[in-house]
């Protein structure tokens, strides 16, 4: 067999080694290649193409995707208004907040944003964590304006993150909150949403201020005098009619206009019941009157100093990691759908600044939800003209139609509320989870659970935190296999995943398969060591010849640091005390690179130990023998 030679990397300098790996870490989609080669002109074009998205799409736009634009936005504008009033009740906040919350952001992310489906305004989500984390120290009912100069001071605080991790390009923070972790939270936020819905379902006037569900369901069933069958009655049919119209859309996705236009439906009748029959002297509690009027400026609400500052900022970080992993995994699923590109960091910083102007225009955090970007996708959306269409008609309603909603029911709000949060409980997912990965069910499990029976944002801290200790036990006990050989083959493979394999007598494989350094170089000793005492141990009670070698494969070994460097010194002084010659199996450049620099007298690295493939080595070192070991 022919025997290749591992050769040593190309020189580099360290300053080209820094900028290959900043490069790899930050630049992984490499933004400056579109630049290259372009004169000037060119360049600025794309540049502000770069930076304004709109500027792309908007040379070309033509009158049918106008009309496409146009059905989708008024269609998804019927899904906004009342969802809108809902969410901003659910975050303690007044209901035309809400409102305005749909107003400007859709504005601004038409602009910046990179997504042509994305429907943008409040989240139930992030509306429950924003008005249960500010509950906790301030008092929606006794201070209402300190309670919304913190949700706009929080939305800033999350714009501002959202926006400086899409600046820095550190959008794999959010990557930490993994796909079993959302399932989970998402599941026990709807749980907590719906079971909140409750004070206005049941017309319950004296309400828990806890979110978690024994105390919610302890404040339900103590307060069963405040039940008011009036409101029962009201609140099951139109939550009935919702769920139906939702069956209705999902059997049919043709017919998804029954379910985007039936929230609008419901708040339009329920309003006229209420004021027909004068429902509201009759145990029914209504919105009341909503101040008419563009969206104020709220800049000098703000708050920056005292005593709230860390509980605004904690509630901006983590409303803004919620909402900004939600909308960016949103985008990126009609993106896929569509077979087009979704820029994550373009689109952490759309977020951020539309929540950064949104903070003083009268807004609170919004960002892409799903119910309302399937509706718009559904509804045929081509641009993101489709979000200034919904803006318009929210502002039209705003200066013209709010005394209209004088009269809607709350209990009407609720029943939306639950219909549009069932949604996030996801059983097949949950299952498939079951399926591939116990430990990802079980985080997913202390997601939901924590969410329920604790509180949604210690819920959530669990399950991250679950997820950092799976990464760090797979950092610090790194996967090592022995390898043999597929007989009439040169393939080398895991032993107890091929049953076919045989170790060949004299040697021991091992394939490293993590890169090895401080974290993990202790557990790989004692790993190998065990290893190198067993193979012994089989080799004399098989009668073998002795054990001659110890080949690491090194293929997935992509880095190691002084401890890692250090472990293969040791190793190579534990083998020799045993005669025992250590050999190295396509190691990669930086790892040769970095060996040979530790190898100053040459004792480890030798030209005669390094190869290319295991087949290779096995062949080489059978021929020469024993004899290798007095070199």
């Amino acid at each position: 067999m022919e025997v290749h030679k591992v050769v040593a990397p190309p020189h580099k300098s360290t300053v080209a080694k820094l900028k290959t790996k900043l490069k790899e870490t930050f630049f992984p989609d490499d933004p400056l290649r579109q630049f290259r080669g372009q004169p000037n002109r060119t360049k600025l074009i794309r540049a502000a193409q770069y930076i304004f998205p709109i500027l792309q799409w908007c040379p070309e736009y033509s009158f049918s995707l106008l009309k496409s634009d146009v059905v989708s936005g008024l269609t998804i504008a019927s899904l906004a208004i009342p969802q809108g009033i809902s969410y901003a009740k659910l975050a303690n906040l007044p209901p035309i907040v809400g409102l305005y919350s749909s107003f400007v952001p859709p504005l601004v992310y038409a602009v910046l944003g990179s997504s042509r489906d994305l429907a943008v305004g409040p989240v139930s989500i992030a509306s429950l964590i924003l008005g249960s984390m500010l509950r906790q120290q301030v008092s929606p009912v006794d201070d209402p304006v300190l309670f919304l100069q913190l949700a706009f001071s929080s939305t800033f605080f999350a714009g501002l993150f959202q926006a400086s991790l899409g600046i820095l390009r550190l959008g794999f923070i959010i990557d930490f909150l993994s796909k079993a972790t959302l399932i989970g939270f998402m599941g026990g936020a709807a749980i907590i949403v719906s079971l909140q819905q409750l004070k206005g379902l049941l017309g319950i006037t004296h309400f828990t201020k806890h979110m978690s569900v024994v105390p919610v369901l302890s404040s339900v069933f103590q307060h069963t005098n405040e039940w008011s069958w009036q409101t029962i009655v009201m609140g099951v049919c139109f939550l009935l009619f919702l769920l139906a119209t939702r069956h209705l859309s999902m059997k049919k996705p043709k017919l998804f206009w029954v379910s985007a236009g039936a929230p609008l439906l419901s708040v339009i009748v329920s309003t006229l019941l209420v004021f027909v029959f004068r429902a509201e002297r009759h145990g029914i509690s209504v919105i009341g009157k909503l101040p008419e009027g563009l969206n104020p400026p709220s800049w000098n609400m703000l708050q920056f100093h005292g005593s709230h500052l860390a509980l605004v900022a904690k509630t901006g970080l983590v409303t803004g990691i919620v909402s900004l992993t939600e909308g960016i995994a949103v985008g990126r699923t009609f993106a896929a759908l569509k077979n087009y590109h979704v820029d994550g960091n373009k689109e952490m910083i759309a977020i951020g600044l539309m929540n950064v102007v949104g903070s003083a225009t009268s807004c609170y955090v919004t960002t892409g939800a799903f119910s309302r970007s399937a509706v718009n996708n559904n509804a045929g959306a081509k641009t993101a003209v489709s979000n200034i269409v919904m803006s318009v008609t929210v502002m039209v309603t705003l200066l013209f139609l709010m005394p209209l909603f004088e009269y809607t029911p709350n209990v009407v709000l609720g029943a939306i509320i639950v219909t549009a949060v069932i949604g996030l409980i996801d059983l097949p997912a949950a299952c498939h989870i079951w399926k591939i990965d116990k430990f990802d069910f079980l985080v997913m499990l202390c997601a939901f659970f924590g969410v329920i029976f604790l509180s949604v944002q210690n819920g959530l801290a669990i399950a991250v935190g679950l997820s950092l200790f799976k990464i760090l036990m797979q950092v610090t006990r790194p996967k090592m296999v022995i390898m043999g050989n597929i007989p009439g083959t040169d393939i080398y493979r895991d032993l107890h995943h091929y049953k076919e394999a045989q170790r060949i007598p004299g040697f021991l494989v091992l394939s490293i398969e993590s890169p090895v350094n401080f974290a993990n170089s202790n557990y790989l000793t004692e790993r190998t060591s065990r290893w190198i005492e067993e193979c012994e141990e089989e080799e004399a009670q098989e009668k073998h010849s002795s054990l001659q070698f110890l080949i690491l494969e090194m293929s997935a070994v992509s880095g190691v640091d002084t401890n890692g460097v250090s472990f293969f010194k040791e190793l190579k002084k534990t083998t020799a005390k045993k005669d025992i010659e250590l050999v190295f199996v396509n190691p990669l450049s930086e790892v040769v690179e970095k060996l040979q620099r530790a190898d100053e007298q040459k004792e480890f690295m030798r030209p005669e130990f390094l190869f290319l493939t295991v087949a290779e080595a096995v062949a080489s070192l059978s021929l020469k023998g024993p004899s290798l070991s007095n070199v």
